[in-house]
């Protein structure tokens, strides 16, 4: 059996939110519970987080959105497809349906991504070390390949591809929650190719759908990790067994664990334009940031050798 070496990225999700969101993922990043971060830079905090992110030296990727509150691009601020009846973005369901009727601007997207890339720039200094899509929205349907043009533009190697092993047997998720998993699935599955094709690279697995919010738990996460080593380990084995021992014992496996840590956040706060949202305000942004930060889980990652990491150290 191979021997696998495990380099951890923990992404917090959603930096620049708000100043609840900011002060919980930099709590978890200087107690060692999240190694990575993905900025919101149309978040109501985002200025604020790159500073956090400067002064602590947390590792900082861009958290592109084009689901939630108001786009960075003057342009699109008015009479664009992406925003509703009510000039906001059209929301995580919304979006998938427009999408789905064609009357998305896939020029629009290329250019609000664009701008978000050139804002999270101002913001910190550098192209961001990775980039993925806030609520998945970078594997969908032609987005995906609007998404690769952009990274590969700007030269960020880094992406995230929502394919999670043993997502079908976590029976403690909710059928219309599974459902939107198993649509993410999908679509993760069809942008494989596209990325590749663009030279863009993600983490050999990704987990974050079955432990996230109140389905965050220590054993939750270790069961993940530990599915997907093995899963991984069997691949590997059936591929490597021409190699010697010694570049077996060698391999490293690189895992990105998606989370959303923070503190509830207080209305009219927060938000990304259009105020905060049901999941921001809920308890269950507060269970990540206690999970993450339990010494158990600690524990785990030391007695299993497991490094945590961040996309530019890989």
């Amino acid at each position: 059996m191979l021997q696998a070496r495990v380099k951890l990225i923990v992404t917090g999700d959603d930096f620049g939110y708000c100043p609840k969101r900011n002060q919980g993922i930099v709590e978890c990043f200087l107690a060692g519970a999240v190694s990575n971060v993905s900025l919101l830079v149309n978040g109501s905090a985002a200025p604020d987080a790159a500073q956090l992110a400067r002064r602590h030296n947390i590792p900082i990727g861009l958290h592109a959105n084009l689901s939630e509150g108001s786009p960075v691009s003057k342009a699109l601020k008015k009479n664009s497809s992406l925003l509703n009846k009510d000039g906001f973005f059209h929301g995580k369901m919304g979006f998938r349906t427009v999408l789905a009727k064609g009357l998305l601007k896939m020029s629009e997207v290329k250019q609000e991504l664009t701008a978000q890339v050139d804002l999270f720039r101002e913001l910190t200094g550098h192209v961001p070390h990775h980039m993925d899509g806030h609520q998945h929205v970078h594997v969908l349907p032609e987005v995906r390949r609007v998404f690769a043009q952009v990274l590969e533009e700007y030269g960020i190697q880094y992406t995230r591809v929502p394919i999670e092993p043993g997502l079908h047997s976590c029976a403690w998720i909710e059928p219309p929650l599974m459902d939107f998993y198993l649509g993410v699935e999908k679509d993760s599955l069809d942008t494989v190719d596209v990325f590749t094709r663009h030279g863009i690279r993600w983490a050999d697995i990704y987990i974050g759908l079955s432990t996230m919010g109140k389905s965050m738990s220590v054993s939750n996460i270790q069961s993940a990790i530990d599915t997907a080593v093995a899963a991984s380990a069997t691949k590997e084995n059936s591929l490597m067994t021409q190699f010697s021992p010694q570049h077996q014992q060698s391999r490293t496996v690189t895992i990105e664990l998606m989370v959303h840590p923070g503190y509830p956040t207080i209305p009219p706060v927060g938000g990304c334009g259009d105020g905060p949202d049901d999941f921001s305000q809920s308890w269950e942004r507060l269970h990540e940031l206690q999970t993450l930060m339990n010494p158990e889980l600690q524990s785990y990652y030391k007695t299993r050798n497991i490094q945590l990491c961040a996309f530019k150290d890989l």
